[in-house]
Order: C-alpha cells, then structure tokens, then sequence
C-alpha cells in the first residue's frame, strides 16, 4: 500500500514550476521537492489547501492511494 504524490502531473497541466509553486504558497522550494518526489512523510493540511487553492485542483488530483 502506498500514497502516490502526483503533485508534478497537476502542476505540468497547469504550466507552473516548482520555483513558481513554492513561491506562490510560501514555502521552501526544498520542502515542495521533498513533497512532489514522494519523499514527504506527511503533509500540513494548510499547505495541502495552498497548493490546492493555487493549482485549482482537489486533494485528490494530487494524493492517490494504491493497494
């Protein structure tokens, strides 16, 4: 069982970098490498709702489960 991050397909869509993105939300580009490579081990739920908010997207076009 697994969390997929899927955080680089939302933002391919969207045309936006990782720089962009970190910046946007106020956070470290590190930290949102760390989260978009699937390395996080967990996530803030306020920097869940930023990336949604400015991505214009659902938590779950980023976060996906798989058995």
């Amino acid at each position: 069982m697994a969390i997929i991050v899927n955080l680089d397909v939302v933002m391919a869509k969207r045309k936006i970098s990782l720089g962009e993105l970190a910046k946007r939300i106020d956070i470290t580009q590190a930290n949102l490498s760390i989260l978009k490579t699937g390395k996080a081990k967990a996530i803030r739920f306020s920097t869940l709702e930023a990336i949604c908010e400015e991505l214009d997207c659902q938590p779950g076009d980023i976060l996906e489960f798989r058995e």
